[in-house]
């Protein structure tokens, strides 16, 4: 229920598809984005970190991944995602990290399917390893009704 407060303070019209596990499915209405959410397991880790799945069906835009880091990255600190077996680096910003394009996102969502937990690793400003680690129980039902709520 926290998590879904949260989410609904940061953007206008939002509608609550449903709450998968530890994923959440929304709606926005303007402009039309449908995605799903979860927030790291680790409630000390928690802050403001988050990762989603987004489709943007105006701009064509399927399964795209997003993640909020819990603490700001040093500027030359890679950015992993671990999901299952699978590793990928991702493109990022302080706070942000994102799949370098489609066909990442897409190999990432596949990755959260077959997995148990998704990891995000990188290094602090301070120089100290951090990492976020997110339960996938009801990622995938999560995604698959985000995804066809915006069809």
């Amino acid at each position: 229920m926290i998590l879904v407060l949260a989410l609904l303070a940061l953007a206008g019209p939002r509608e609550t598809i449903g709450i998968f596990e530890r994923w959440g499915a929304f709606r926005d209405v303007a402009p039309t984005r449908c995605f799903a959410v979860a927030r790291p397991a680790d409630i000390a880790r928690r802050g403001e970190a988050y990762v989603s799945i987004a489709s943007w069906p105006a701009r064509g835009v399927r399964h795209q991944l997003y993640v909020r880091l819990s603490r700001a990255r040093a500027d030359h600190a890679r950015v992993m995602l671990v999901a299952g077996e699978r590793r990928f680096e991702l493109t990022a910003s302080r706070r942000d990290a994102w799949a370098p394009d489609a066909r990442t996102d897409a190999a990432i969502v596949a990755a959260m399917r077959e997995g148990r937990a998704l990891s995000v690793e990188s290094v602090d400003t301070a120089g100290v390893p951090f990492v976020d680690g997110y339960a996938l129980q009801g990622a995938a039902s999560a995604i698959d009704a985000a995804t066809l709520a915006c069809l």
